[in-house]
């Protein structure tokens, strides 16, 4: 599976950005694909999931009521709804993909696609 992330970019505080995540190879009903991001100097930290079979979401605390992530069967492709956005909010996006069921970690992702840069002006 590989995938790839796009719609980063500046935003001021409050604004809106829509990140997508197109995966290329077979998704099956059992995977699940998240979001995560990176800041500078901070570690990988999950931000939102989508159970691919179900659509069952899973979002952090620091997220939550604010960002929605949804996917599109038909065109393999995770999207992240970002709303309000926050100056903390800025850092480098990743979506991935796991293939069992499990937490939502960065140690339990099997794939990963290259990041996108969200830049949260205040």
């Amino acid at each position: 599976v590989q995938l790839q992330a796009s719609g980063g970019g500046l935003v001021q505080a409050g604004g809106s950005l829509r990140l997508s995540c197109a995966a290329s190879g077979r998704i099956f009903s059992s995977y699940g694909m998240g979001w995560f991001r990176q800041a500078p100097g901070k570690e990988r930290e999950f931000v939102a999931a989508i159970s691919w079979g179900d659509g069952v979401t899973y979002y952090a605390d620091s997220v939550k009521g604010r960002f929605t992530i949804s996917r599109d069967s038909a065109k393999n492709t995770v999207y992240l709804q970002m709303n309000s956005l926050k100056p903390e909010d800025t850092a480098v996006y990743y979506c991935a993909v796991r293939r069992t069921g499990g937490r939502w970690s960065v140690y339990d992702m099997d794939y990963w696609g290259k990041g996108t840069l969200v830049t949260v002006s205040s």
